[in-house]
């Protein structure tokens, strides 16, 4: 067989509970449930990061954010350093011979040096910063910061006013699909749905007349999106490659609640999205700021119409298509091919950690412990707290359970603190001054 192809189709900012494959009742997914009919549904599948530039650095480098070289969130501005020179999934399959092409959200550096091309992509279309206005492609958020205008074809700065970005993105990728030919390829398809600011276009608000009115801008964006999935799709399926090429689908971290998401002005917290009932938002090391939805699909080499309920997270997606490519592994990287897991092989129990800020968490089979934890982006920090769950009986994370299992607890602390000292944490930054 020949060598796969590979598509890494990535949301923004989309919960766990918002589409339908993953238990929404009320937003449609009809493209995204056709992927996961012909492959499998990750159910305990993680971001590295609760917020978008580490989560993103970790699914193309395979290593956690702290080796990987971005942490935090990283601005808009021209100019703007990123994602360190390393090895990359594009860069990667490039030097293997694969044409690389990225069309939608960077958020891995503005500046020269720190671009698409500059880590591994041969084709690039898309924007930059971390957000963009659907319509005029302009990055106006930042303190103290001009609008900037934020769309690029390869390295030229081109101008699509009065375009919906998510409809552009998706045709971008599907031209680079049926341009192909014979020669594998590696399509990245970061759409930036939907995050903030909330546009869509009405033919898609109007699929949604019942719900509430952020519901409903979140179920247009969603829609839209999913579209751009089944055109995707129906791509692959007209070249003739659906059989032989791994389809991935994610999202960088959990929904924001973030009040710039209203578009009434409102400071207050946004409810657009929606968690499945796991606790916590974007920002937040409980589950919903970090277990997200994740399809994987390849009918040559995987089952169908299954889930695979193994904890894993989104560095593992880099050594897995490497090993599903037949080509060598990855030195320096963190995180482990989870293929033959996926096929129903055992999987050995690893404990999985995060970091941010001052948050710390670590799951180990169905125990996560989780410290200094926050509910969402921009919430309060609890320096003290100490938050042990059983995943099992609780996903919602309700109960603390460490005077139950205290030798869990504080094996799994004793682990946890461990990893984080191995890169000189420092939470201090976070916190109130004593």
């Amino acid at each position: 067989m020949s060598r796969p192809n590979v598509v890494v189709i990535y949301a923004d900012d989309l919960g766990y509970g918002d589409i339908g494959c993953f238990g929404s009742d009320d937003i449609r997914t009809p493209h995204l449930d056709r992927l996961a009919a012909r492959g499998i549904r990750m159910t305990d599948w993680y971001s590295n990061s609760p917020v978008c530039s580490p989560s993103r650095a970790a699914l193309l480098t395979g290593r956690h954010p702290v080796h990987a070289g971005v942490q935090e969130i990283l601005g808009g501005k021209r100019g703007t350093p990123g994602l360190p020179e390393q090895p990359t999934l594009a860069s990667r399959l490039r030097d293997e011979g694969y044409r690389t092409g990225i069309f939608g959200k960077w958020h891995l550096g503005v500046g020269e040096g720190y671009r698409p091309m500059d880590r591994g992509f041969s084709r690039h279309f898309g924007f930059l910063a971390g957000c963009v206005d659907y319509y005029s492609h302009i990055f106006y958020w930042g303190q103290g910061l001009n609008p900037v205008h934020d769309l690029w074809d390869d390295e030229r700065e081109v101008y699509d006013n009065g375009r919906y970005l998510t409809e552009v993105i998706a045709e971008k990728a599907v031209d680079f699909i049926a341009s192909s030919g014979d020669e594998p390829f590696f399509c990245y398809v970061p759409f930036n749905a939907p995050h903030y600011p909330m546009h869509a276009p009405a033919e898609y608000v109007d699929r949604f007349p019942e719900l509430p009115d952020d519901r409903r801008i979140m179920a247009a964006m969603i829609s839209a999106m999913d579209d751009g999935v089944g055109r995707i799709l129906d791509a692959l399926d007209a070249a003739g490659m659906a059989e032989n090429t791994i389809v991935f689908f994610s999202s960088d971290n959990g929904p924001s609640t973030e009040s710039r998401n209203w578009l009434n002005g409102e400071e207050i917290d946004y409810q657009g999205g929606s968690t499945g009932g796991l606790r916590g938002n974007k920002g937040s090391l409980f589950e919903g700021g970090i277990r997200v939805p994740a399809i994987i699909s390849w009918p040559a080499g995987l089952p169908a119409g299954t889930s695979w309920q193994t904890p894993a997270a989104m560095m593992d997606l880099l050594p897995t298509v490497l090993e599903a490519a037949g080509l060598p592994s990855a030195s320096g990287i963190d995180g482990q091919s989870v293929l033959e897991a996926l096929r129903g092989a055992d999987a050995a129990e690893r404990t999985l950690f995060w970091e941010y800020g001052p948050q710390l968490a670590a799951r180990r089979g169905r125990f996560k412990l989780t410290l200094a934890a926050r509910e969402h982006l921009g919430g309060p920090f609890d320096p003290a707290s100490v938050f042990l769950a059983d995943l099992d009986a609780d996903p919602a994370e309700t109960t603390d359970v460490s005077a139950q299992h205290p030798e869990v607890a504080a094996g799994l602390r004793a682990e946890l603190m461990a990893w984080a000292e191995s890169f000189d944490w420092d939470p201090t930054p976070w916190l109130p001054a004593a």
